[in-house]
């Protein structure tokens, strides 16, 4: 159970406020518990059962785990993904965000990165699909790691920098 001013991770929308928890009583049926979230990174309010079992919903990570986080990065061995066909890797770079974790949207934005590389040395531009979901993966996880160090999202490859200089 959240309470109201709990930041939590819901599906794919990233990090949102818990601003309200009501009873909802829709004329001639029985009321139902509703948290009303508000994305922080986008407009709108959202209204999730309190029993929500669809949609993913998780608190947001501490500092220290965003910490700890960075400190694998450089542990990590990003290898490009390629496949011969759009589906296969939309199919592959979806299961990352499926998790819900942040090491595999790190590891995923990392392989884009060494894809990136890749087809820079053979004068090629990364892909469409490639492209939508770094930025899909950044956004998420810059999102959460912002949140929890309470900086804004643009100021997050910097403190990433930082961070990984202590090392």
């Amino acid at each position: 159970m959240f309470n109201v001013g709990d930041l939590v991770i819901y599906g794919s929308t990233g990090v949102c406020e818990v601003t309200d928890i009501a009873v909802i009583n829709p004329i001639g049926i029985e009321g139902k518990s509703y948290y009303a979230i508000t994305p922080l990174y986008q407009c709108g309010t959202i209204y999730v059962p309190t029993d929500n079992v669809k949609v993913f919903m998780r608190p947001i990570i501490s500092i220290a785990e965003v910490e700890q986080l960075i400190d694998t990065i450089p542990f990590i061995e990003a290898e490009a993904y390629h496949c011969n066909g759009a589906n296969g890797l939309i199919k592959h770079y979806d299961s990352a965000f499926k998790s819900h974790e942040c090491k595999h949207l790190i590891e995923l934005a990392m392989s884009i990165h060494a894809k990136k590389e890749f087809v820079a040395k053979q004068n090629r531009k990364l892909g469409t699909i490639d492209e939508k979901y770094l930025k899909r993966a950044e956004n998420l996880l810059f999102g959460e790691m912002a949140a929890a160090l309470n900086i804004t999202r643009d100021e997050i490859p910097e403190y990433i920098s930082y961070r990984l200089s202590l090392s």
